[in-house]
């Protein structure tokens, strides 16, 4: 029975509305606009709250800094596999079925790591959650972007990440605080995941038509696209940049808690609202985009942007035991992500849009897994006091990458 249900799901989810059917669908565009605010609350909260349940989940499978690492390796397959079937997926069987089978992945991830009584189980389910987050990162970026009446909204979507981001650990912190076990914080993320599924599958059922027409060209015309994007110098460096930039932000919102509580000797409490604070400088730095790209120009606010993070992540390094640092860190942080896919209809022809933001959302989302799998080790080796070092140096090494990608933007 199940796997009659599996194979009727398959055939289902692969079936791509035609313009006909979508033209049945009258529903407003702000639906759409709606969804992606609340997809990237939903990935927010999934990937923020790890950094709080990291100390938890070392004690109850008896791991070290190194070892829960092996969280992020396994991560590493789905953001791959996202990062090369994105554009492909969506032009098959349509956005609104791709990001139903991502929900459905993400919250069947979220699920078991909540109820999972294996260490292994939780690492093989993280190639899972690394491609749910990434079809879903990708597939709305792509969304937004695309349609020039929304590609404005692109700060508020990478707001509303924030807000997700800035919920998670706190969530975390209060109910580890209350005395609850950390897999009940993931019975809740699965709930908030939940509700963005069924959302799409109302999306889906309804014929939603901006997210259901699916990309006339052929499989070979996606997989060309993607090909001629990659063989352009900028969409490589946007990657990369992209890469170390959400390698950084990760790994400040994975680790900082337990640099603070376990290094620092900071108590629990002020720990898990510090990482919250980071989240929050991020939230607010991604509502001002708007203000920034105004007055500066995207170019400009990124570069002033990894100017204040270098500065930020110093004074972390350099002053324990104050405020400032963590939310001025998620502040600078902010408009570098959004404002550099913002830029890229203007560096690629619009033909290859979809295909190179397919490819530097989810190269970008491998950096979440490599970036602090890497600091992981490094702690293990020679403590975590060297994680704010590291990350220092990964600051300089972005303004060396966004001063090339501008150099050759300008030639």
């Amino acid at each position: 029975m199940v796997k009659q249900w599996l194979q009727r799901f398959t055939a289902w989810i692969s079936q791509s509305p035609t313009p006909r059917d979508a033209r049945r669908s009258q529903h407003p565009a702000w639906i759409g606009i709606a969804l992606s605010l609340y997809a990237f609350i939903a990935i927010g909260v999934a990937e923020g709250g790890l950094g709080v349940l990291l100390p938890s989940i070392v004690t109850t499978y008896n791991l070290t800094p190194a070892t829960v690492t092996f969280l992020f390796v396994s991560q590493i397959g789905g953001y791959v596999t996202a990062a090369i079937a994105s554009s492909l997926l969506s032009a098959r069987i349509g956005l609104a079925r791709m990001l139903l089978l991502a929900g459905v992945l993400l919250s069947s991830a979220v699920l078991i790591y909540a109820l999972s009584p294996f260490w292994w189980l939780m690492v093989i389910t993280g190639v899972a959650l690394g491609l749910g987050i990434g079809l879903i990162d990708a597939g709305i970026n792509t969304y937004i972007v695309s349609d020039s009446q929304n590609a404005n909204l692109i700060g508020i979507l990478h707001g509303f990440y924030g807000i997700g981001a800035l919920l998670g650990p706190a969530i975390a912190t209060t109910l580890l605080a209350l005395g609850f076990d950390w897999r009940l914080v993931y019975l809740v993320i699965a709930a908030i995941v939940g509700i963005f599924v069924l959302a799409v599958l109302w999306i889906v059922l309804s014929n939603y038509r901006p997210m259901s027409i699916r990309t006339l060209n052929s499989h070979d015309s996606n997989s060309s696209n993607l090909r001629l994007a990659l063989r352009i110098p900028a969409v490589l460096l946007t990657g990369l940049l992209l890469l170390v930039y959400v390698g950084t932000e990760s790994a400040v919102g994975n680790w900082a808690y337990t640099v603070e509580a376990v290094s620092r000797g900071t108590s629990t409490l002020i720990a898990g609202y510090s990482v919250s604070a980071y989240w929050l400088g991020l939230t607010l730095g991604r509502f001002s985009l708007g203000y920034f790209l105004a007055k500066l120009g995207a170019s400009r606010t990124i570069n002033l942007s990894l100017l204040v993070l270098t500065i930020g992540l110093l004074l972390w390094w350099l002053v324990p035991g104050q405020w400032l640092s963590l939310p001025l860190i998620g502040f600078a942080l902010a408009p570098i992500f959004p404002a550099t896919i913002w830029l890229m209809p203007q560096r690629v022809p619009s033909v290859l849009v979809p295909a190179t933001i397919g490819f530097v959302t989810s190269v970008a989302s491998l950096g979440a897994a490599t970036i602090p799998t890497a600091l992981g080790w490094i702690a293990a080796s020679i403590g975590l006091t060297s994680i704010p070092v590291v990350l220092v140096g990964l600051a300089i090494a972005l303004l060396l990458i966004q001063h090339q990608l501008t150099r050759l933007h300008r030639a």
